[in-house]
């Protein structure tokens, strides 16, 4: 990356605290093997918010942070697995609730794990190419709703959430992202595959 600059950052986070000791009432685990083996003793699961409410609260703390205004914006990406919808992009419905403006591109990214750096260099792309200095990126999961919570070994590491980050395309900001290398390896499919639908 040649010179994109965070320059705010938002987070969002459902009411609702899982501790380990309520996944110990849930699968066949403690506090101290969830504790000891990954350092997690709580994480956050949606009861009534949803995915986009999450994105929109994020993106707006964001913005906030970073005295830019939604008119300002020349791109918008979020990367998620677990959208609300295929179609509308949650990008999309952002562009309206925030006032985005209508002639940029916004759309989902679909990476996993690796969603969010991939959307940042993305934004890099897109920024070089744009009228507007800033581009919003979110990363949201709502990994609850398709969690396996009989498997002790993956249903204790997910929670839901979003985080924002507005940067800025000329290489003005507080934090720089630099040198990213996106690459890709499908070969060990199986062991990280979740079906569609």
């Amino acid at each position: 990356m040649n010179g994109i600059k965070i320059l705010g950052m938002g987070r969002s986070v459902p009411a609702r605290v899982v501790t380990n000791d309520d996944m110990a009432r849930i699968v066949d685990t403690s506090d101290e093997w969830i504790s000891s083996r990954t350092g997690i003793r709580t994480r956050h699961h949606c009861q009534g918010e949803t995915h986009t409410q999450l994105c929109r609260e994020a993106a707006q703390r964001a913005l906030e942070r970073a005295g830019v205004r939604p008119e300002e914006v020349g791109a918008c990406i979020v990367a998620t697995v677990t959208a609300q919808t295929l179609v509308p992009s949650t990008a999309c419905l952002l562009q309206r609730d925030l006032g985005l403006p209508e002639d940029i591109p916004c759309f989902d990214l679909s990476a996993a794990c690796t969603g969010f750096l991939f959307a940042l260099h993305t934004m890099e792309c897109l920024l070089n190419a744009s009228a507007r200095p800033f581009g919003l990126v979110v990363g949201c999961e709502v990994l609850s709703r398709f969690t396996d919570f009989t498997d002790r070994s993956t249903c204790v590491l997910f929670g839901d959430g979003a985080g924002a980050v507005v940067l800025r395309g000329d290489g003005k900001g507080l934090w720089g992202v630099r040198d990213v290398s996106c690459c890709s390896d499908g070969s060990f499919h199986k062991l990280i595959t979740v079906g569609g639908g």
